[in-house]
């Protein structure tokens, strides 16, 4: 007995595609925005300050015919201290594991040896590199063609894609390449997951995106959030429900204690109620956050305490 044969209309369905990929570059390169565009919600926090991203957070995009998984990185750069060194190995050890990966370069910034150093690195690897000149939005047409032309001396890149994670300017294309490029395989995460990050450490970050605002000198390197204890609140019957939250800010020195703090702790306030914001976002409920700044000496070179605070 044979098979029916196939209707002249019909079509196979194209293969489901499914895998990882992780967007690398110097610190402020925008792969955070890049990853919470791509993605279509803020799973990782932002700031202008280096040293921002500090683990690979993943993000994850749907669509009919496959599953993106975006891995953003902290950036690679020649470490100062211990923190620096695990991060760079944060990120080889993530790059040694993707499908396809992204070579952020910013288009406002000149090719520098930082991005050298990188592109050299990812000569060696086995994966295919697509070369993305990200914040396009920050320089004009002319400006964009000749860093496309600059990052095309760098590598061998199977694309080279300007983008706007700003303006969401060919961020679709992006993603369409980045598809591409995945094996075929099943859905690695239910649907509605849009990241594998704990609530817990979408709140540390929160918070530290918080603190970072404004902040200056080294202070931005010298930030780490814990959260401490996060209890339901008894409210009375009919009244919204109510989450404490106890959030503890390490510095490094005590001559940073009164920058975070401020005049009275009036900057602790601040820092305080933006975060709150971003945290009742995120969980849908009222929160009250409580916010203790303590000293942990050096510890971006300190292994214990690095440890400690899950480097």
């Amino acid at each position: 007995m044979t098979d029916a044969p196939k209707h002249p209309d019909e079509t196979p369905e194209p293969a489901y595609r499914s895998g990882f990929c992780a967007f690398v570059g110097r610190p402020n390169a925008g792969k955070s925005t890049l990853t919470n565009a791509l993605v279509g919600s803020k799973i990782v926090i932002t700031s202008d300050k280096p040293q921002t991203t500090r683990r690979a957070v993943r993000g994850v995009l749907n669509r009919p015919s496959g599953q993106l998984v975006v891995v953003d990185t902290p950036g690679l750069h020649r470490p100062r201290n211990l923190l620096g060194e695990r991060l760079n190995e944060v990120v080889r050890n993530t790059l040694a594991d993707v499908d396809v990966i992204g070579f952020c370069v910013p288009a406002n910034q000149k090719i520098g040896p930082g991005d050298r150093f990188i592109a050299a690195e990812l000569k060696a690897l086995r994966a295919p590199t697509i070369a993305v000149v990200t914040k396009t939005d920050t320089v004009s047409k002319p400006q964009v063609a000749q860093q496309l032309q600059a990052i095309s001396q760098l590598g061998d890149f199977v694309e080279i894609v300007p983008v706007s994670a700003y303006r969401n300017d060919q961020v679709d294309l992006l993603a369409d390449l980045l598809f591409a490029r995945l094996p075929t395989g099943p859905q690695l995460y239910p649907s509605e997951v849009a990241t594998d990050e704990t609530d817990e450490a979408r709140i540390a970050e929160l918070i530290r995106e918080a603190a970072l605002a404004d902040v200056r000198e080294e202070l931005p390197h010298s930030i780490a959030v814990t959260i401490e204890e996060m209890n339901p609140r008894e409210v009375a019957d009919g009244k919204p429900p109510l989450l404490d939250i106890f959030a503890t800010l390490h510095l490094e020195r005590s001559s940073q204690k009164p920058i975070i703090l401020g005049v009275g702790g009036q900057r602790l306030r601040g820092i305080g109620t933006e975060a709150r914001r971003g945290i009742e976002h995120l969980l849908g409920q009222r929160v009250h956050l409580n916010l203790h700044v303590s000293v942990l000496g050096e510890w971006q070179r300190d292994p214990k305490k690095l440890d400690r605070l899950g480097f």
